[in-house]
């Protein structure tokens, strides 16, 4: 709806006021109508537009007069900016019943244009006017700007994120930002009695900073004029010409905060010196925060992370050349590092969880650290934040963080049909215990931010009845080239027993599994396992926790039964808790078709490891080749596997976030 000025009429002298392009004015006549007035006409300089709502047909005027009316109203519109002050022109006249000239009122003009504009259709191009400005909405047919987190550093040797810093020290850092332009157009002599300001809710203040690009002879400077600490900015020597701003956002969207962010720019009129101006127009638009975004295993891998261990009586050295030699068959870039680095702290999954964020001008890498905060706390902070290079991290006030906290615990889905509802970047997965039970849980701050991101809408998976408590110890995702495009794996007791009573049956009782006992290692052969009873029924017990995550997973990622692979396992229970009984094979490292699984030391069956060829028989004809990892001694025997020792930055979605319907 246009806005409308409203300006008193005068018979007595000349009223003078000034426009905004394209707006309404509404000609209050009630004070100005002389009380023996029975009709009035209206004429106008060409530039100016009028409208009379009378009984209510609304038609511009053409030299007649009209009948006098309580409900009369009269509108004008300016179609074209001035070029000089009071350059358009109104005329009222009033007659009496005798046809006489009562009366005569005059309104002097100036119309100005003013406009606040963004990237509105998300197309990296600022231009000008839009319509709705001052509305966000989703999906490819969507309006509304994206603003990204100021998370990177681009300064070499500053402290902190680049949105700590109320100053731009860097052109790069300018290109994280989104850019606002104010244009302004008119005499510019009229902007003695106005004032154009630039302002933004108090609510969003720290949420945003905006910085003014100050054109100067040597080099352009950009001074902060609004943010935690300035509601308001007015603009100084204003006239036709543009402003440019450049906006960054501090604030990630959670509890609280839905990432809708808006910023006004308002003609005032200044009726005295002392007195706040008085608004005339206000010209609105909205941005959103970018959402943080995961990753799942179905893309493309840039970089794996891995911790080197020499020290102590659990060196990862055999590990490390067993992922090496994975890695030469991947055109992914290995990092390894440092014991120094990571403070001998080799659970790199646990410690953080690789995303990105997107603009249309611009996609960078962001990694989210988690409260764990063990040997790699600061690591992240220190060794992977830099220039275009975000970093976030959540922790939990006054709580105490469990091991539901790592972000072993944290996963994401490929991309989902659910009941037609579609979520093409995937829905994050979060351990938690049974909704109506207590427990141990990840904790409050962590799960509302990502809940908040809106565009993974997270399905919280049952993990507490494991020790750990993680869900890549009992699912992971692997890339397929047909039916959804990938299949979910899920540790099976059920398939371990119907493999090894299989071996059984074929006369192989006697090949031994390599497991952990009171005594250290030991060889389990397969009779002893399936004539085990307690392990048999910790293994129910397992079986029918998985179950019910198989249930819930096929509700809330509209799985069937084909879009899932059961890989042998088997736990063994302290207490109500459960642990891989043998090295865990569905925590594994997934690189495009390439996967590292940690070897599983099974029973020799024609000089092959029975679970090792299962798993081939499996994964193969899905087009994925599988390389089996020793990570017995360095990890296993832990209580963790390959997916835990590792990390992975992945390639961003190539569907644009903004496109899809939350």
């Amino acid at each position: 709806m246009p806005q409308r000025h409203v300006l008193q009429m005068s018979t007595s002298q000349a009223t003078y006021g000034v426009c905004v392009l394209g707006t309404e004015i509404f000609l209050d006549t009630r004070r100005s109508t002389p009380k023996e007035a029975t009709s009035f006409d209206v004429y106008a300089t060409s530039a100016v537009t009028v409208h009379v709502i009378h009984n209510p047909t609304t038609r511009p005027m053409i030299n007649s007069k009209w009948p006098l009316n309580p409900d009369i109203e009269i509108t004008v519109t300016i179609g074209v900016t001035s070029t000089a002050v009071n350059d358009n022109k109104v005329k009222i006249s009033y007659y009496g019943q005798e046809d006489n000239e009562l009366a005569v009122a005059w309104l002097y003009l100036t119309c100005v244009d003013i406009s606040l504009d963004v990237d509105l259709h998300r197309n990296g191009k600022v231009k000008s006017k839009g319509k709705d400005k001052a509305k966000w909405t989703w999906g490819p047919d969507g309006q509304g700007a994206v603003l990204l987190v100021n998370c990177d550093r681009d300064s070499p040797g500053k402290g902190n994120t680049d949105s700590s810093e109320v100053a731009v020290r860097t052109t790069a850092d300018l290109q994280d930002m989104s850019v606002m332009v104010l244009r302004t157009q008119g005499p510019r002599a009229i902007f003695a009695d106005y004032q154009v300001v630039l302002h933004l809710p108090e609510k969003d203040a720290d949420k945003v900073r905006v910085f003014h690009a100050i054109r100067s002879d040597s080099q352009p400077s950009y001074k902060p004029v609004l943010g935690p600490d300035k509601l308001s900015y007015v603009l100084d020597h204003v006239g036709s010409g543009e402003n440019t701003f450049y906006v960054e956002g501090l604030a990630f969207p959670d509890e609280g905060f839905s990432g809708l962010v808006s910023f006004s720019a308002s003609l005032l009129e200044i009726t005295h010196k002392n007195a706040p101006g008085t608004p005339i127009f206000t010209d609105t638009v909205v941005f959103r925060v970018a959402p943080w975004i995961m990753t799942p295993n179905t893309q493309l891998p840039l970089e794996v992370f891995v911790c080197s261990i020499q020290k102590g009586p659990d060196p990862n050295k055999v590990f490390l050349e067993d992922l090496q030699v994975l890695l030469r068959k991947t055109n992914c870039k290995l990092t390894i590092c440092s014991e120094m680095e990571t403070r001998s702290d080799r659970w790199i999954q646990d410690e953080l969880e690789f995303g990105y964020v997107e603009a249309p001008h611009k996609t960078f890498p962001v990694v989210f650290d988690s409260p764990r905060n063990r040997g790699l706390k600061d690591f992240a902070f220190k060794k992977i934040l830099g220039p275009d290079f975000g970093y976030v991290t959540r922790e939990p006030p006054g709580t105490e963080v469990t091991s539901l906290d790592s972000f072993g615990n944290l996963d994401v889905s490929p991309p989902v049909t659910v009941r037609g509802k579609e979520y093409p970047l995937g829905r994050i997965l979060i351990g938690s215990p049974l909704p109506w039970a207590s427990g141990r849980r990840m904790s409050k701050a962590v799960r509302d931010f990502l809940y908040a991101q809106k565009v993974q809408a997270p399905v919280e998976v049952y993990s507490e009845w494991l020790t750990v408590g993680h869900v890549d110890e009992f699912l992971t995702f692997v890339p397929a080239y047909d039916r959804k495009g990938f299949r979910l794996l899920l540790a099976s007791p059920n398939a371990c027993y119907k493999l090894f009573t299989e071996k059984q049956r074929q006369g192989h009782g006697e090949a031994s599994q390599l497991v952990a006992g009171e005594k250290g290692t030991e060889r389990r052969s397969i009779d002893e396992i399936l004539a085990d009873e307690s392990l048999r029924k910790d293994n129910r017990h397992v079986q029918r926790c998985i179950d019910w995550n198989r249930d819930l997973l096929k509700e809330e990622l509209g799985l069937s039964e084909p879009d899932i692979i059961d890989i042998p396992q088997l736990f063994i229970c302290s207490g109500s808790r459960a642990d891989a009984f043998f090295p865990d094979m569905v925590n594994m490292l997934v690189l495009g078709k390439h996967l590292g699984i940690p070897k599983p030391f099974g029973p020799q069956v024609g000089g092959q490891c029975c679970l090792e060829e299962r798993v081939r028989e499996l994964l193969e004809p899905l087009g994925l080749t599988c390389t089996f990892i020793d990570d017995y001694f360095s990890y296993h025997l832990l209580s963790g596997e390959v997916h835990c020792g590792t990390n992975v930055r992945r390639k961003p979605f190539a569907f644009k976030w903004w496109h899809m319907v939350p």
